[in-house]
């Protein structure tokens, strides 16, 4: 007999959120990583590459346009329509970014990047909402889980393959490689049904009002502003210390190749292991339970960073270097995995059906700021005071998020959701 935990995850939409996982991910983890790692290996320097940062400002505002997403339809439907379109737009800014020398196109690369980040929080908003209306309350947990998961295992795409790739091949061919990896979203774009929501907004003036006055009605003003002040600060310490990951390998001796195999490695298996173990745990834990321990966890592996930092430069890269790097990278991400799958479970349970597109781009947006605007500060700040220094500023930014779950996630208290 098949086990329950097998049963609920061998499902038709648990494959769908696999796909949109992956397609989610593609892109964030192209600027994310490869596009650091490609700069710093033309000679582009630390505080150039922590402004790229603003390049993702899309990810914070992509609220302002999800209304349209929710008003119009395009020919394949609300939700499959935008997704098409927005991974076809993908495809090809990816494949002709690697076509410009970051010496001699700077700007271009720059607003090329802009592009794309637009490009990729629409198809956020269009998958988002498509998610959330397939999935019973009772599988946001476990499918969000999903999601998350198969959004890390697209960071190895860009975050491994691509750069092992960049060490035989022109950058250009290694890009439009990368861009190939758009196609799965898009045949499941055409393959799938679209979900059929009831009180869709019928005006323009409906789907930007409505999702707002529904939120602060259901939740009161302090409620409202309480849930978006954890929804701000919960992942601000990871995301500070991950800002720069790939420099600060790289500053630590270990080479292109190392970066790729082991730290992209270490990081992706065990996010993956702890999204579909705290998937799994959430279906008997609940949501709230989840945010505290998975929370906890979160926050004291980015002590490992520190850690590495204090160890300094390698001259020579040998195996327990390697070793050191891949433990402290393990532990920090099946952290961040936990804490990933419950946060993005919390999200989709704060919204409802009716203007799932707009609200939940509005809180993912809320959680996108620090990866944006802080993060874009990073650089500075490591030159400021150093590795190690910054490291222990991003385990203090945690703290405030975790307190906030006193107030938005009582151990013991489990909200309803809300109704269409």
């Amino acid at each position: 007999m098949m086990p329950d935990w097998l049963r609920l995850l061998l499902t038709r939409r648990m494959l769908i959120c696999v796909l949109t996982g992956f397609s989610s991910g593609m892109p964030l983890y192209l600027l994310l990583n490869l596009l650091p790692a490609w700069l710093r290996s033309e000679s582009v320097d630390l505080k150039t590459i922590g402004l790229f940062a603003l390049i993702q400002f899309p990810y914070t505002w992509k609220f302002v346009w999800a209304p349209l997403l929710d008003r119009y339809r395009p020919p394949l439907g609300r939700r499959r329509g935008w997704m098409l379109l927005s991974q076809i737009g993908l495809l090809a800014s990816i494949g002709l970014l690697g076509g410009l020398s970051p010496a001699d196109n700077l700007t271009a690369i720059v607003w090329l990047s802009v592009a794309l980040a637009f490009l990729s929080a629409t198809q956020d908003i269009a998958l988002d909402a498509f998610r959330r209306e397939i999935l019973s309350d009772q599988e946001l947990g476990l499918g969000n889980s999903v999601h998350v998961n198969a959004y890390r295992v697209a960071g190895l795409v860009p975050g491994s393959l691509s750069l092992i790739l960049a060490d035989l091949l022109p950058w250009a061919q290694v890009f439009w490689i990368t861009a190939a990896f758009m196609l799965p979203g898009m045949i499941m774009a055409l393959l799938v049904a679209e979900p059929a929501v009831f009180g869709a907004p019928k005006t323009l003036r409906q789907a930007v009002v409505e999702p707002f006055h529904e939120f602060i009605s259901r939740r009161g003003w302090s409620g409202a502003l309480l849930v978006l002040g954890f929804i701000f600060l919960y992942k601000l310490g990871d995301s500070l210390a991950t800002a720069l990951s790939t420099p600060f390998y790289l500053d630590l001796g270990y080479s292109k190749t190392d970066i790729g195999v082991i730290a992209k490695h270490a990081g992706l298996w065990p996010a993956v292991f702890g999204g579909l173990l705290g998937g799994l745990w959430m279906v008997r834990l609940g949501i709230n339970r989840a945010l505290w321990l998975f929370g906890v966890v979160q926050w004291v592996t980015i002590l490992g960073f520190s850690w590495l930092a204090w160890r300094g430069v390698q001259t020579s890269i040998d195996g327990l270097d390697r070793a050191a790097l891949a433990g402290v990278i393990a532990a920090e991400y099946l952290g961040v995995g936990l804490g990933t799958a419950a946060f993005t479970a919390f999200i989709a349970r704060a919204t409802n059906p009716a203007f799932t597109a707009t609200q939940f781009a509005l809180f993912t947006s809320l959680a996108a700021v620090p990866r944006t605007f802080i993060n874009a500060g990073a650089g500075a700040l490591v030159e400021a005071v150093g590795w190690f220094s910054f490291f222990i500023i991003c385990f203090v930014l945690a703290a405030p998020g975790m307190a906030l779950l006193l107030r938005v996630a009582p151990w013991n208290e489990t909200p309803p959701s809300p109704q269409p």
